[in-house]
């Protein structure tokens, strides 16, 4: 049984920051967001774990092995370094959705995304240490069968853009009604799905099921781990499994 525990990152008071006292240039916040990112993305995975950009002024990691210290860290680093404050959510749950849900509603509770008086709440439980275990976290390690060679290699980079988030998009919604799971894009034609306790049979279903909708082919290893890396990183190697044999869907555990 897993036993995820995720954060939810909200820029406080974001979207009214961005038009005063008047509207922003558009690449100097995307600059913010992309540094704040990578910022964020360094911290918690020099700890263990995965952060994902999802909308940028929301970002969803998970944390199992951080606690609430590190949270508070986190939050003073930034409020140093960045004209903005974060506000955190943190929840576990055996399903990433249900945390995730969880972690969401402590941070709604704290103030709206645009409250002004809203600063760097921090709210939610941790996986106490007592608690861990080798197979709290699975991670799914997607990705898209010879992309090279069907589609960087024969599109132009925008078509291959539209083929490669058309098959994101599709597993994405189909992983999150059909196995309570967190998908994310991670860049080329990677996917990390951050999913509760399932078996091969789940992962050849959706594999299918993706083809059948937007006839894009994908191959997954899977993962289980303490940590995201731990997981992440097996899912990798299950991955390479599935390059080196043909196959469709690998478990390393």
């Amino acid at each position: 049984m897993t036993n995820t525990q995720v954060t939810l990152v909200q820029i406080d008071n974001y979207g009214p920051w961005t038009v005063t006292p008047e509207p922003r240039r558009e690449a100097d916040l995307q600059t913010l967001q992309s540094r704040l990112y990578a910022d964020i993305s360094q911290f918690v995975g020099n700890r263990g774990g995965y952060t994902f950009f999802t909308r940028f002024d929301n970002m969803i990691a998970v944390t199992n092995g951080l606690d609430l210290e590190d949270h508070a860290l986190l939050q003073e680093s930034v409020g140093n370094r960045y004209p903005v404050t974060l506000s955190l959510g943190v929840a576990t749950g055996t399903s990433p959705v249900q945390a995730l849900a969880d972690a969401t509603t402590r941070v709604q509770e704290a103030g709206s995304a645009q409250d002004k008086d809203r600063r760097e709440c921090l709210e939610g439980r941790i996986v106490e240490d007592g608690h861990r275990a080798d197979g709290d976290i699975q991670i799914a390690h997607f990705d898209v069968i010879d992309a090279t060679g069907n589609y960087t290699d024969e599109l132009n980079a925008f078509d291959t853009f539209i083929e490669i988030e058309q098959g994101y998009a599709e597993l994405m919604r189909h992983m999150r009604y059909a196995h309570d799971s967190l998908s994310f894009f991670v860049g080329g034609d990677n996917i990390i799905v951050v999913c509760p306790d399932l078996g091969e049979a789940e992962y050849e279903e959706a594999i299918h099921h993706v083809e059948e909708a937007v006839d894009v082919e994908l191959q997954v290893g899977v993962g289980r781990g303490r940590s995201a890396h731990d997981a992440g990183f097996a899912a990798k190697h299950a991955l390479e499994t599935c390059r080196a044999n043909g196959t469709r869907v690998e478990l390393e555990w």
